[in-house]
């Protein structure tokens, strides 16, 4: 479904993706690990072209993502829940949810707001409240219905558990079970390997922008030395 080539990604002149390629396959969650500073927000913002790979090529279902406005990345079909969130805090849940619809896609699951009140239902008690007045975990949850709004054939999610609450994170990993029972294709971003092996099925490990394993978390465990270089604090 997804393909990145050999791409390399800068801030400025800052060299942040070196040569990093990797796919995702259809109806599977990946997880892409690494330290704080690794390089894994910058992939998933290359991929929607929020950071335009200055060499490489992103394919999605077959397109050349590189060049393309965001937006018209986001029309393809993939759906970005950033770390910060970026809910409308002054707009209330259902609003920030209408905010986010898009068309139903053949290839992919199809999603209503009472639908998604099913899968979230702190969002469906909390349907008028401003998004504000939310807690973080909260906020989390709705920046990742939105993003359903949209009907997404593959869901990108940037450190999903990070700043909530335990319970919240427990839920979380249900949710993203869930989705991928429905049919969505999802790509996390993680520093809690322990999150990462209960809901993904393959693990990409980068440090300093390069990757250092693809596989799955059974081939992980067999390999201590990797978890130990690249996943340790």
């Amino acid at each position: 479904m997804l393909s990145v080539e050999r791409i390399h990604s800068y801030y400025g002149k800052a060299h942040i993706l070196s040569d990093l390629s990797f796919e995702v396959r259809r109806g599977e969650v990946v997880a892409l690990l690494g330290r704080n500073g690794a390089g894994k927000s910058t992939t998933m913002k290359s991929v929607m072209q929020l950071v335009r790979p200055r060499q490489g090529q992103v394919t999605f279902q077959g397109r050349n993502l590189v060049g393309e406005p965001a937006f018209r990345v986001a029309k393809t079909g993939i759906g970005y829940v950033p770390e910060d969130r970026r809910i409308f805090t002054d707009l209330t849940v259902l609003e920030n949810l209408e905010v986010g619809r898009q068309p139903a896609r053949k290839d992919a699951p199809h999603w209503t707001v009472e639908q998604l009140f099913q899968i979230f239902p702190n969002l469906s008690e909390r349907r008028g409240n401003r998004g504000k007045h939310m807690s973080g975990g909260e906020q989390q949850m709705l920046t990742i219905a939105r993003t359903l709004m949209g009907n997404p054939s593959l869901l990108l999610l940037d450190e999903p558990s990070e700043g909530i609450a335990p319970v919240i994170v427990e839920q979380m990993a249900a949710t993203i079970l869930r989705l991928k029972a429905e049919g969505l294709t999802v790509m996390i971003s993680e520093q809690n390997l322990h999150f990462a092996r209960a809901v993904a099925d393959r693990a990409i490990i980068i440090e300093g922008g390069e990757k250092k394993f693809d596989g799955s978390f059974t081939e992980l465990e067999a390999h201590p030395e990797i978890r130990d270089a690249y996943l340790s604090v």
